[in-house]
Order: structure tokens, then sequence, then C-alpha cells
């Protein structure tokens, strides 16, 4: 089993990895019901024990002693880490591979790219070194940040160049958010230019995210719900978790947003966790989805949305979900797939889903959508719910540039 590490960069890089952390611990807990540390669990987690002096980790297949992420958090403010630090999630990240200042970078990129790159140079390497040591066989690294901010998006893509240079041969899966073009940051889009550059030059793959389309999904699934809040009653399974980890009574603004983030990581990874009837490796993304070195903007799609929020409406069948991954409204950034061409896509099924279902699917969509090549994943078991069935898509699709416009 291969294992992967996570590098949080900024407010927003961490609060979405907070998320993803609260969620994928609950996933394994609901599938592991004999609390041991199976392989599944070391694909992102370690198992310490702190018996030991050095804090050795245990083998797999042992029980379950102390969980620690295999993640790297970095800010340049204090107030989102300590808030991690204090909150329910506090005991599942190695205090050593944490990295803050107090100053922040001023919503300016240079201050994080240029004056931070550099002065936290060595430690931000030590950090990523330490990580990969703790790992039997890297096989990826996961960058979650922002493209509006100073820190997520100078210092991350920093973080990225120093990613390729000391390990050129692992591949690099960047999670970015892009501000809204109503965003109070007047920096913002000057970030998000910059940013893009470093993205196009020293990623393997990109995950776009547009806020204003999480917010449009957000106000569907309000919609949806009649009227309520979203994640405003939430249940003991619900996927809906607070902004630092386990459950809320109450969501602040952008948990929702943030939520559904999380959730694409989650499903993204799973094919590395879990095992599936056509499971596909994390390396057969770029593989796969990337035809030329720089067209790694990968178009993300989830379906059914309002499972992010547990509204209560009947399930859909397969070939409804199909066709919804397919349609505007179920991607995370705002561009219509079906006036584009698609150069390659991923189509990726959790839960109980026969192989014959899929390629009926498959050969459907063919025929909708200017398909040029695809890949067909089968990841089991489902998120939290056994009887569920979610579909999502990666494409590497040409309405990628109007988010570079």
């Amino acid at each position: 089993m291969t294992q992967s590490v996570v590098v949080q960069v900024g407010q927003c890089g961490n609060q979405v990895g907070c998320r993803f952390w609260d969620l994928a611990l609950r996933e394994h807990a609901h599938v592991n019901k004999r609390g041991l540390y199976d392989e599944a669990l070391s694909s992102f987690f370690r198992n310490v024990d702190l018996r030991k002096s050095d804090g050795g980790d245990c083998c797999v297949g042992g029980r379950i002693q102390h969980l620690k992420a295999r993640a790297v958090l970095i800010d340049m403010e204090e107030g989102v880490v300590n808030g991690i630090l204090q909150g329910p999630l506090r005991e599942v990240f190695d205090s050593t591979q944490l990295l803050t200042d107090v100053s922040g970078s001023g919503n300016n990129w240079a201050v994080g790219h240029l004056t931070y790159g550099s002065a936290y140079r060595e430690a931000i390497v030590n950090k990523l070194r330490k990580a990969a040591e703790h790992c039997d066989c890297l096989q990826c690294f996961f960058l979650i940040h922002s493209m509006g901010g100073g820190t997520g998006s100078g210092l991350g893509t920093r973080v990225l160049s120093l990613l390729e240079e000391e390990f050129p041969d692992v591949c690099r899966i960047v999670t970015a958010m892009y501000p809204s073009a109503e965003d109070d940051v007047i920096t913002s889009p000057y970030n998000s230019v910059l940013a893009m550059r470093e993205l196009t030059e020293h990623a393997d793959c990109v995950l776009p995210v547009e806020n204003q389309s999480l917010v449009d999904i957000v106000n569907k699934i309000s919609v949806m719900s009649h009227g309520a809040k979203p994640g405003s009653v939430l249940r003991k399974d619900s996927t809906v978790t607070s902004g630092q980890g386990s459950l809320s009574p109450t969501e602040k603004p952008f948990d929702a947003m943030n939520n559904i983030v999380a959730n694409l990581l989650l499903n993204i990874t799973s094919s590395a966790r879990f095992e599936g009837s056509l499971n596909m490796d994390l390396n057969e993304i770029a593989m796969n989805l990337v035809p030329f070195p720089r067209l790694h903007y990968l178009v993300p799609s989830l379906t059914p949305l309002y499972t992010l929020a547990d509204v209560n409406i009947p399930t859909r069948r397969l070939d409804q979900m199909f066709s919804d991954a397919f349609s505007k409204d179920h991607q995370l950034i705002r561009a219509d797939p079906k006036r584009s061409l698609y150069l390659a896509c991923a189509l990726m099924v959790r839960g109980n889903v026969q192989v014959s279902d899929l390629r009926r699917n498959i050969e459907r969509s063919e025929h909708c959508t200017r398909l040029h090549q695809n890949r067909p994943g089968v990841s089991s078991p489902a998120p939290t719910d056994p009887k569920m069935t979610l579909t999502f898509i990666l494409s590497n699709n040409t309405p990628i540039q109007q988010l570079q416009h």
C-alpha cells in the first residue's frame, strides 16, 4: 500500500484540510469496526506508539494506538492553526509538522512567495522530508491552498516548486480555490494570475474550485431543503462538519463551501484507501487525463450534491446521476462543458454499482458529449452510508480557459 502526504497552506487550505481529515476519520471508523491499523488507514495516517521514546510507528495489522495525519500545516498567521490545535482534532496533527508566523502576508503574492518563501525555505523542506521519511512508499503530495490570499497563492506556490525540486518523481496534485468576481480582497485577481503561472509550471494535476460555484451549489442545496439553512440541523452520521472538525449545532458561512471541497478530496482519495472492482490509482489521474504536461487543469464534478447537507430527497438512479455529473450545475467551476471539447475524462463511482451499469452509462455519455477518452473507476465502500451511490468526474475540458481569463 502506498502513502500520501497532505500539505495545507494558508487559512483556506488549513480549514479545508481540517475538514478532510475529520471526514476521513469518520469514514474509516464506519468501515473499520475492529479498530485495527489496516492498509487503508496507513495510506494517510501513521499509527504512533507514544510509549516508545522515539514515538515509532506501529506495523500494519496491529491495534490502533495514536493516529497521526500525514500532513504539514503552514500559515503565516496563528489564528486558524491555533483553532485547529484547540479543536477536537488536535491530537491528530503532529506538533512538529506545523509552521506559523504572526504577521501574515497582507494579501500580497510577492510577500508570501518571495519574502516568507525564502525565509522559511529550509524549515519547510525539513518538514516535507520528515513527512516523506515516515512513508514506506510515497505516492503523492496533495497541496491545498487558495489563489486569492497572500499566503495561499504566494507561499502555496513556493511550496509547490519546492516539492518539484526535492521530490521530482512524486506526483503533485493541487486543489486551488479561486476567488469570485465579488471578492472583497482587491488584490485577489493579481494574486491569482501570478499563482496561475506557478501551477502551470510545477504541478502534475490541478483541481480548480471556484468560490462562486460553491456559493451557487450551497444556494441550490438550500432551495432543495425548502428554505432551511444548509447544515442547520446535523445528524451524527452527517457529512457536514464544523470549521474545526466534528459536529457543531450551527455552521459558519464558509463551512458548507469548505465541506464540498473536502468531500471532493475524500472521494478522489477513496481509490487509494479502499479496494474496488475497477480501482484507479492516484498516479493514473495524471497518466490518463493529462495529454501534455501543461494541460493538467481537471474540472471536478460531484453528484448527488444534496447528500452534502443531508436533504431529505429520494435517491436518484445511476443513469440520472451520470447525466447530472456532466451538467454545469454540478461542476465546481462556472463553465459549460457541453459547449467545449473533452480531452479526457475519469468517471468514478463509489458504492455498490454493477460494472454493466457503469459501461452502459459510459456508452450513453459518449453519444451525448464530445468525449475522446475516458477512464472508469469503481471504489467501495460508499462514504458512511452503504446504501448511497456517489458519482464524481474529473475532466480535462477546454472550458478551463474561461477560468484563466
